[in-house]
């Protein structure tokens, strides 16, 4: 796995099903017991003790989902993704309410290669498990091996929302947001080839190379293709300014104002322009 390992949400998932303190209260007493040799085994890492004795526990009439749950976690770890699928289907088919099954579901698919039906399964998950960043970034990784941009950045969002100081989530967000203008460049390319956007993208492009110069000329196309699209001017009227071209960053920065009266930025960079033509030479 990519971005969560399957080990962490392993455990992540038997802590949260330790807090529900109702499992296994409904069983019988001797099927309780046995449960509870299962999930201690599971505890323990022996899995083959764990497998045994609650697969025990569903033949002896303990059909409940969070019997099946345990055994899918331990199937999973047993690397028997195929069959632990089976088990968080039958858990979620049992009680449909609980999106841990949903987001293991996911995770096995994902180990399948099946990532299509792994965006299904997550996005039920974070629905029922909204403050859960574990199931955004697990959708993260579903949509990002989709090639689903839009969802990939929407869930990284989420997930950097509920843990603001985790650098790791803040740095797959920043590059998340960076595909996606890539990929918002090469859909305008599709669909709009002559757009002044394409040619306003790339002079911004050069301007953070320091490429000043083939940067000016990106931005006069995008402004000869749309004259009145705010920023293009100001854009101009900056590099105008950086060369020290004052007359003509003023004339520039004067037809960003017509356009957008109410910018800041142009109005500031109009300031500095007429302060340095008044400065002595």
């Amino acid at each position: 796995m990519g971005v969560l390992s399957r080990a962490w949400l392993a455990g992540f998932l038997f802590f949260l099903l330790a807090g529900r303190a109702t499992y296994g209260q409904d069983l019988p007493p001797a099927l309780a017991d046995q449960f509870a040799t299962g999930v201690a085994a599971l505890k323990a890492g022996d899995l083959e003790t764990a497998e045994r004795a609650l697969r025990a526990v569903l033949a002896g009439g303990g059909d409940r989902a969070f019997v099946h749950h345990n055994l899918g976690v331990v199937l999973d770890q047993r690397g028997k993704h195929e069959a632990a699928l089976s088990e968080f289907r039958a858990a979620s088919r049992l009680d449909p309410a609980f999106g841990a099954s949903r987001l293991l579901a996911g995770t096995s698919l994902l180990a399948l290669g099946r990532a299509g039906e792994a965006v299904t399964e997550l996005q039920r998950a974070v629905k029922l498990m909204p403050t859960e960043g574990a199931a955004y970034r697990q959708l993260a990784e579903a949509c990002e091996t989709t090639g689903d941009v839009l969802c990939l950045v929407r869930s990284l969002k989420r997930a950097s929302e509920l843990a603001p100081d985790d650098a790791d989530a803040l740095y797959r967000l920043g590059k998340a947001y960076l595909r996606l203008s890539q990929w918002s460049y090469q859909r305008i390319q599709r669909i709009a080839p002559t757009s002044p956007r394409l040619s306003e993208a790339l002079g911004r492009e050069l301007v953070g190379q320091g490429r000043l110069d083939e940067a000016f000329e990106a931005y006069q196309q995008a402004a000869a293709r749309g004259p009145t699209l705010p920023g293009l001017h100001l854009a101009l009227a900056s590099i105008h300014f950086e060369k020290g071209r004052l007359d003509e960053a003023l004339a520039e920065v004067n037809r960003e104002l017509t356009i957008a009266p109410d910018s800041a930025a142009a109005q500031q960079l109009r300031q500095a322009i007429e302060s340095a033509r008044a400065a002595p030479r």
